[in-house]
């Protein structure tokens, strides 16, 4: 079965061959892909491969119990598998579903120091905190956090080259627009993106077969594992609570301001008492939390409001998925998109950014309606305010930041819709699909005007 290419593979190619690499870890929701690209990546690359899934293979959970060095774990495992090949210099030990051994974490130091052993670790975040890992191996590994298929991955996917998705680029570059049948093939490729999300499986059953029979089926199913997921892993005491949160997640971005309102997803329910909960989906990466900025100003951390908040799905897929049966038949029949408040543009647009490396969303509301933003970002030295038009409505509020003097951070904004690509002075019209080239336009746009 011919594997998805992923941006974790030229990742973990650059690794192996750093002469000082330390063990890495591989973060991520779950299905998103990691053991799929982390085990085919071994099995290119080393002579012999250690997987050992820690869910799986129980047994091999008391490997540590004599200790972290590493001449004993090898010790241990060869006694409960006599056949493996441990090469040095030529082995991969894989060490699965990490959140099920914390101990495992531990032996990432000797590991690290030994150095005869490359040692790659995955794993969901569900049902451990991160600082207990942290604490056990700091200083001593690498992290990296995989997300579903961005955009740019399912162009790969749909046969699209290198060289192909480097001309969107150079277009939003130079600020060339697209030709009509640019704007309509990439704008349907994107709206199959938007229905389909990047769960791999979906992709690939999609691309497989052609059409989109078989995914909606597939996505709810992913829906279902994750609430299970939630119910397994989940301290008793939280259980309630995450699942309460996790499964109201579509119900507030079908409101119009769609900020999320803990008060009234269970009766007497306080937002202090469920910070806890926001906090774990969002370290397990089954949501990205966008925050309402207290000002629209530099610097963006500790300028927001922790209690006032939207949750989006980590996957625009599963957002759609979620819906019911009559708006499931009207996007994949109509491409209606828009019906449901702008919403499935919001979090598609959300998840482009934080995959492309915004670590953190934020939004703006203030009490005069016409200062509302639905994301900012920034450059160097500027605020970035970001629109998100499921209509070619007005732009009321992305033009009074920039123009209002008492913003004196915002000097520009930029607005996404299905416009092809325009700068009018005050703001760049970029169309949705090239959300996932912002993060370089700024960067390279910062680098042009310095």
């Amino acid at each position: 079965m011919e594997l998805l290419k992923r941006k974790i593979d030229s990742y973990l190619l650059d690794w192996k061959n750093s002469p000082k690499r330390k063990p890495l870890v591989v973060t991520g929701a779950r299905q998103v892909g990691k053991t799929e690209s982390i085990r085919a990546f071994g099995k290119a690359n080393y002579k012999s491969v250690i997987e050992i899934n820690f869910v799986l293979q129980k047994k091999f959970r008391a490997i540590f119990d004599d200790g972290y060095e590493v001449d004993t774990i090898v010790k241990n495992i060869s006694l409960l598998e006599p056949s493996w090949k441990f090469i040095p210099h030529e082995t991969l030990f894989f060490f699965d579903e990490l959140q099920k051994c914390p101990d495992c974490a531990t032996s990432l130091k000797s590991f690290c120091e030994d150095g005869r052993y490359d040692v790659i670790c995955s794993g969901s975040l569900m049902g451990i905190y991160y600082e207990e890992i942290e604490s056990n191996a700091v200083g001593f590994k690498e992290d990296y956090e995989m997300y579903s298929m961005d955009f740019e991955e399912f162009l790969w996917a749909k046969g699209y080259r290198e060289e192909q998705i480097e001309d969107l680029y150079q277009h939003m570059r130079t600020l060339q627009p697209f030709t009509q049948i640019e704007m309509d093939t990439m704008t349907d490729v994107f709206r199959d993106y938007m229905t389909l999300g990047g769960m791999p499986e979906v992709v690939k059953m999609f691309i497989d077969n052609g059409h989109f029979g078989g995914t909606l089926k597939l996505q709810r199913q992913l829906l279902k594992d994750y609430e299970e997921d939630i119910t397994k892993y989940a301290k008793e005491t939280d259980k309630a609570k995450i699942l309460a949160v996790y499964s109201h997640i579509s119900t507030f971005l079908a409101k119009e301001n769609k900020k999320y309102q803990i008060s009234k997803i269970a009766k007497g329910a306080r937002n202090r008492e469920y910070i806890g909960a926001v906090e774990w989906l969002k370290e397990a990466g089954v949501v990205n939390v966008c925050y309402c900025l207290n000002n629209a100003e530099l610097p963006l951390k500790g300028n927001y409001q922790v209690d006032y908040y939207k949750l989006y799905y980590h996957d625009t897929g599963l957002l759609v998925a979620s819906l019911d049966e009559e708006a499931q038949e009207d996007l994949r029949a109509n491409k209606n998109f828009g019906t449901y408040k702008g919403a499935i543009y919001e979090n598609v647009v959300g998840e482009m950014l934080r995959k492309s490396g915004y670590e953190q969303l934020y939004f703006f509301k203030h009490n005069n309606p016409s200062l509302e933003m639905d994301f900012f970002v920034r450059d160097a030295d500027t605020l970035v305010p970001m629109e998100v038009k499921a209509t070619d409505g007005a732009t009321a509020s992305l033009n009074n930041l920039i123009k209002w003097e008492s913003y004196p951070d915002v000097k520009y904004g930029i607005k996404l819709g299905y416009k092809n690509i325009g700068w009018n002075g005050r703001f760049y019209t970029f169309p949705y699909f090239l959300a996932f080239l912002l993060k370089r336009f700024l960067k390279e746009r910062n680098n042009r005007t310095m």
